[in-house]
């Protein structure tokens, strides 16, 4: 019976004697003497987000590193240069073994290119290269800088022209459809410009979003876990911008209802203005004294509010008051000879004189003049309160005014006047009391 040595090894096995030789022990004689088996090729390194599929070349030398220690010396020598027979019978084994490998070493290829992996490799290779630089060890450093950055090369080149491609490609899409939606929201006449810039830019940001998971899912990112991760601040955002949040809807809202739109007079916290602008957030407003005022859009809603053009017909009404004596009829007739030929006026609405109240001093009328155009509204106004004032007042009707009338009885006025009381004693300087001397 034959006795394994150390190892479980025979005695007359060459690899064991290759062993003793290099440990010093006693060289094998005979025709047992054979060369000392050379160490099988080391397998290649890559980084774990690239791990390419085992070919043919790799699977032979991992093949020769798996059976060295069981298989004769014949073998190996044969197995170091396969011949055609070798690959053909190795051939059929390949895909078993490239099963096994991939079963065991857990390589899901959807897994393995995740920017998790590649990011922890990333660290782990350079805390291995400060530490080798830390001790000293250069040839060990340089060696693993170069394998960790041909390796990141390798891996990102590809995925860096794929997402350039995604980028130009959908970006290019974006333009064309970005131009036919604002040409055919231009056009149309439902929309006003208030809800096509909403419309325009909600599909901006929306495209902009979608373009960058695409190219983010390029470089492995996880859209899915991101997306959940900015739910999750969009809802922390939400609860801390309230207000933001309310003038957002606020402003959707005045954009659907439309009380009122762009270039409209409105009338809103006691300030009249034309509307410029309306946007998510806030309206603007340009006051007769050019004045731009903002206003967020949960006060336009909140507030009363009048729009001086949502009907196109604006009724403009310049009061005036005559004294008692006057006849309204006369001032009626005098006051309409002034809007005649004023192309400002509606046509279809001629304008009024009305009396609206008597006053404790006057009789007070107004004149009810129609623009066809509200934005002339507070011009025409002060100019017809001048017309008016001077039309009466060449016509002889007295405009009553607030004025004081005061009666005096100079009996009881001057009774107890000094002046009126000569038999008092005027007091002299002789009368006055002496000083004290100091």
């Amino acid at each position: 019976m034959d006795h394994a040595g150390a190892g479980g090894r025979r005695p007359d096995d060459p690899r064991h004697a290759a062993a003793q030789h290099d440990a010093g022990g006693p060289e094998p004689t005979g025709a047992s003497h054979r060369q000392p088996v050379a160490a099988p090729p080391a397998l290649p390194h890559y980084p774990p987000w690239h791990r390419p599929r085992i070919g043919f070349p790799a699977l032979h030398r991992f093949a020769l590193c798996s059976v060295a220690p069981v298989l004769p010396l014949s073998t190996l020598q044969e197995a170091a240069a396969p011949p055609q027979q070798v690959a053909d019978s190795l051939a059929a084994a390949v895909d078993s073994a490239t099963a096994s490998v991939d079963s065991a070493a857990g390589l899901d290829s959807a897994a393995a290119d995740t920017s998790l992996n590649a990011i922890d490799h990333i660290g782990r290779e350079v805390g291995e290269a400060g530490r080798l630089l830390i001790s000293g060890e250069w040839e060990l450093f340089w060696t693993r800088l170069y394998e960790g950055l041909a390796g990141l090369v390798v891996s990102f080149i590809p995925r860096l022209l794929t997402a350039i491609f995604v980028l130009i490609l959908f970006y290019s899409l974006y333009r064309a459809v970005d131009s036919v939606l604002h040409r055919v929201l231009h056009r149309s006449r439902r929309v006003d410009r208030g809800l096509e810039n909403l419309l325009v830019k909600t599909y901006r940001i929306v495209a902009w979003v979608f373009i960058s998971i695409l190219v983010l899912d390029q470089f492995g990112v996880n859209v899915t876990a991101l997306l959940a991760g900015l739910s999750i601040a969009g809802i922390a955002v939400g609860f801390a911008a309230r207000d933001t949040l309310e003038n957002f809807i606020s402003g959707i809202t005045i954009l659907m209802d439309k009380p009122f739109r762009i270039n409209d007079f409105i009338e809103v916290a006691d300030t009249y203005g034309q509307v410029e602008e309306i946007t998510l957030r806030s309206t603007r407003i340009r006051t007769l004294n050019n004045q731009l005022m903002v206003m967020p859009n949960i006060q336009m809603i909140n507030q009363k509010l009048i729009n001086h053009t949502i009907l196109g017909i604006l009724r403009v009404e310049v009061p005036f008051g005559i004294a008692y004596k006057e006849y309204p009829q006369q001032a009626r007739e005098v006051v309409l000879k002034l809007t005649e030929g004023d192309d400002r006026l509606h046509p279809d609405y001629p304008p009024q004189v009305v009396v609206t109240a008597l006053n404790d001093s006057s009789v007070d009328l107004s004149l009810r003049l129609y623009l066809a155009d509200p934005s002339k509204a507070v011009p025409v106004r002060f100019e017809y309160i001048e017309k008016i004032r001077e039309a009466l007042r060449e016509a002889d009707i007295e405009i009553p005014f607030p004025h004081l009338q005061l009666f005096v009885d100079e009996a009881k006025a001057f009774e107890r006047s000094f002046l009126m009381q000569p038999h008092l004693p005027v007091s002299s300087a002789s009368d006055a009391p002496p000083k004290a001397e100091a």
